[in-house]
């Protein structure tokens, strides 16, 4: 099993050690509650790199509601089997307060292309990625960090941080891993209903297929989606809609 910690200084000391050694550290964040998408993300950093460390860590700055983040599924110990199987070594899992030891006054805000697509219908969301993701990438000090294309927006947005502030570490994106019906990969995704899990496979399919993003709102809206967005963007379709109290996002490239 992959060895678990919990502060910066753990990581630090760990880290200085590889740095002596000459190994390289490849670096994947995520929230917790794992799948076979994140697990791809872990192999892609085992390839290229001597060491693997993954955050799991429930970041409550990029929550839009506190509800959701007290629901948010918290399964360490079902995640380490899965980080274990994938080949991650170490586990950064730190309390709120060793993230935040300032509290909120400190932010990452972007003004532009974060104020686009999810970041419109989410005002806020952005600002808290960007500040968790910059947190995560200072402390591991990683040279290469995993990110999915699930969340292409994200990815954009933080390559495009790492890039302003002169980050050293190395972005790698990884492609969106979908279920065999096409429908992208989340954690979200064990939210919906038998009958709502039916119809998810039809946002790929419309989103990809839909001659204009028009027509995908139309068509996505007549089988029984509630539409936050679809955009085309930089040759990419960008989409996000709500199945019951489930908010799927997906993206396509154009």
């Amino acid at each position: 099993m992959p060895q678990v910690i919990r502060t910066v200084t753990e990581w630090r000391a760990l880290r200085a050690k590889y740095r002596v050694a000459g190994r390289s550290v490849g670096f994947v964040p995520t929230m917790g509650a794992l799948h076979e998408g994140h697990a791809t993300l872990f192999r892609a950093a085992k390839r290229q790199c001597d060491v693997v460390l993954a955050s799991v860590f429930v970041n409550p700055t990029q929550f839009d509601e506190k509800r959701d983040f007290d629901l948010y599924p918290r399964t360490l110990e079902a995640d380490c089997k899965l980080m274990d199987a994938a080949g991650v070594d170490v586990v950064f899992a730190p309390a709120v307060e060793e993230m935040y030891p300032n509290g909120l006054s400190y932010a990452v805000v972007e003004t532009e292309f974060s104020r686009r697509l999810c970041g419109a219908h989410r005002p806020g969301h952005f600002d808290g990625v960007l500040t968790v993701v910059m947190k995560l990438l200072q402390i591991a000090d990683a040279d290469r960090a995993f990110f999915g294309e699930k969340d292409y927006q994200q990815l954009e947005l933080i390559r495009g941080m790492c890039q302003a502030f002169f980050l050293s570490t190395q972005i790698v994106p990884c492609p969106l891993i979908r279920d065999a019906d096409g429908l992208a990969m989340s954690s979200r995704n064990a939210r919906l209903s038998p009958a709502e899990r039916a119809l998810a496979p039809m946002f790929y399919k419309i989103l990809s297929t839909a001659p204009t993003a028009a027509d995908a709102r139309e068509q996505l809206g007549k089988a029984g989606f509630v539409v936050d967005y679809v955009e085309d963007h930089a040759l990419r379709r960008y989409g996000a809609v709500r199945l019951g109290a489930t908010r799927l996002i997906d993206n396509v490239a154009r």
